[in-house]
């Protein structure tokens, strides 16, 4: 897509929705009206998902995207908006999170998809397809002396392969440990934190 496609999509865009807590059906319309059109290569969406025991066992809370060319970054509240975050159509009537979400020709870059594909099929019947998972990829580009029997975790994958300075290194532990401490059980947490 041209700088000018990107454009278009962020002008279809209220302001006020450029990036932050997606909480109602008209504010999903827009979001999805912002990737109708994004380029596929590179990948334009970065996803994740939290919730409490996110699995078909557990719940789904928040979806993450991040839209890269247009550096915006939306928490969707499945939690409030459940069936609405995957079915609320864009303004062509047509498309929607759902059908993004399960459209082969349209990457959507993931680490570790295995939870959240899990999730996403057993309480919305989403299908996922043109993922890309940063950790398989890790997997396969692993230096080939280096053993293979298992999937190194993000932080691994950003210690090792990250172009970091030692500050930004321990930045970006201080930060996930607060952030474990706000969820993890083992350490005080609660997966509710999702919930609130």
């Amino acid at each position: 897509m041209s700088a000018s496609g990107a454009q278009k999509s962020s002008e279809a865009m209220d302001t006020s929705q450029s990036s932050g807590l997606i909480d109602s059906p008209e504010a999903i319309t827009q979001v999805v009206d912002t990737m109708i059109a994004l380029p596929s290569s590179p990948p334009s969406l970065f996803i994740d998902l939290e919730g409490v025991s996110l699995s078909r066992h557990g719940t789904i809370s928040i979806l993450q995207i991040h839209i890269f060319p247009l550096e915006q970054t939306y928490l969707i509240d499945v939690r409030i908006l459940g069936f609405k975050a995957f079915h609320t159509p864009g303004t062509d009537g047509q498309t929607t999170l759902k059908s993004i979400l399960e459209a082969k020709a349209m990457s959507k870059v993931f680490f570790d998809v295995r939870r959240d594909s899990d999730a996403l099929y057993a309480h919305f019947g989403i299908n996922l397809a043109g993922i890309q998972d940063i950790q398989l990829m890790e997997l396969a580009t692993r230096n080939p002396g280096l053993p293979r029997k298992y999937i190194n975790g993000l932080t691994r994958c950003i210690e090792k392969d990250a172009a970091m300075t030692l500050a930004e290194l321990q930045r970006g532990r201080s930060v996930k440990e607060k952030g474990m401490r706000l969820f993890d059980p083992n350490r005080g947490g609660s997966y509710e934190v999702f919930n609130a």
